[in-house]
């Protein structure tokens, strides 16, 4: 079974205050760990969808065999992000859909998430999200997605496997210190 990855990475990073995904963890900046951990989870193809700072992004990043798709209309949430991600896959059978800025996801929980089968989601805090594994019978709905929600309405329903510390997003000055100091 074949199963490619979308790593999203458009935002515009607006309460850090600089691209986050430039910032660095460790000896590598969020976006190549994330690519990374896609990797090491054999996931292939694996797509990055950039949008704000596409071009300074791109030009920083080493991203290996990795796609690197631009979404053209990030600032309008989420879910066209996933669908432009998506829609770069080929002849594969499953994705998981990750963001770059969720220090605690690793490789041996991607492929936890991908052992079922069907679709399933993260959980942390209470709620569920991402990442998140799709089969590619689901992937019509993916690209179809548009707006902030992402694909939170398709992983209503869906089991899920519990992510230790998935609460921490690098979102703030304040989450990147306590990233550092977790993950670095």
């Amino acid at each position: 079974m074949r199963v490619g990855a979308v790593v999203l990475a458009a935002g515009a990073s607006r309460r850090l205050g600089e691209p986050k995904q430039l910032v660095m963890l460790g000896s590598e900046t969020l976006l190549e760990r994330a690519v990374r951990i896609a990797r090491e989870a054999a996931c292939s193809p694996i797509v990055v969808v950039l949008g704000a700072e596409a071009a300074s992004i791109q030009a920083a990043c080493d991203f290996g065999s990795a796609i690197v798709m631009v979404n053209e209309d990030w600032a309008e949430g989420m879910g066209g992000t996933i669908g432009v991600g998506v829609a770069a896959l080929r002849d594969v059978d499953a994705c998981v859909v990750m963001t770059c800025d969720m220090p605690a996801v690793t490789a041996a929980y991607l492929c936890s998430l991908m052992a079922s089968g069907e679709v399933t989601a993260s959980s942390y805090s209470g709620r569920r999200g991402v990442p998140a594994y799709f089969p590619v019978r689901i992937f019509p709905s993916l690209m179809e997605l548009h707006g902030d929600a992402g694909a939170r309405d398709l992983l209503r329903s869906a089991p899920c496997v519990e992510l230790t510390g998935g609460e921490l997003d690098v979102d703030t000055v304040e989450d990147l210190e306590r990233a550092r100091e977790l993950f670095a």
